[in-house]
């Protein structure tokens, strides 16, 4: 009875061992050309660094967040939006104007917008009830960084719903009317000028 150890035929067992052998190295050798082939690429992929895993480029964006490195941004590409806290104000409650800034370019980019290049303006109609500059003090110079098209958050400022002028800096002022009055807020940042969203005044 022939078995692995003791293999039985005409030839004699060192024949057989031989050929167990040769058979055995075949095997060993496709397993090894398989295991080189699936391993090979991955031991060959690009080691640039920086590189992510998923092989994408850097966006142009990612080398530009130091403000030192950015150019200065194109006024005609930046948006600026006004937006206030409610459409809609009961009587006493004061409005909370904001604005956001967002760059259209392809590129991170410095933006002046400190106070000193902030002005809110409150109209009704062809009106205008409240300007920020009128009794602004300490306006103070500011540089911000935008990434294309991700807005940034800039200033809020809480209006007392009362109408000012450059005469009133000192002076008790007038509340504005109210009572279903509808008002527009316009924020102009750096020479850039926003939507005029409308709220009212109960």
């Amino acid at each position: 009875m022939s078995t692995f150890r003791n293999p039985v035929g005409p030839q004699p067992p060192k024949v057989y061992w031989r050929r167990r052998l040769v058979v055995a190295l075949g095997l060993l050798a496709i397993v090894v050309i398989i295991v080189l082939i699936v391993v090979r690429p991955a031991s060959n992929a690009p080691t640039t660094p920086g590189a992510s895993s998923l092989g994408s480029t850097p966006s142009p964006t990612s080398t530009s967040r130091n403000p030192a490195n950015a150019k200065a941004c194109d006024p005609t590409k930046v948006v600026v939006t006004a937006t206030t806290d409610s459409n809609s104000y009961a009587a006493g409650v004061k409005p909370v104007l904001t604005f956001a800034l967002k760059s259209t370019d392809t590129v991170a980019c410095t933006f002046s917008a400190g106070s000193d290049v902030q002005q809110f303006t409150i109209k009704s109609g062809d009106e205008v009830y409240w300007n920020s500059k009128d009794c602004q003090t300490g306006p103070v110079a500011a540089k911000v960084v935008l990434q294309p098209f991700v807005p940034f958050a800039g200033a809020s400022v809480t209006w007392d719903r009362t109408r000012s002028s450059t005469s009133t800096c000192t002076a008790d002022r007038a509340q504005v009317p109210a009572a279903g009055v509808s008002y527009h807020l316009v924020v102009t940042v750096n020479g850039v000028v926003s939507n005029d969203p409308q709220f009212i005044l109960e």
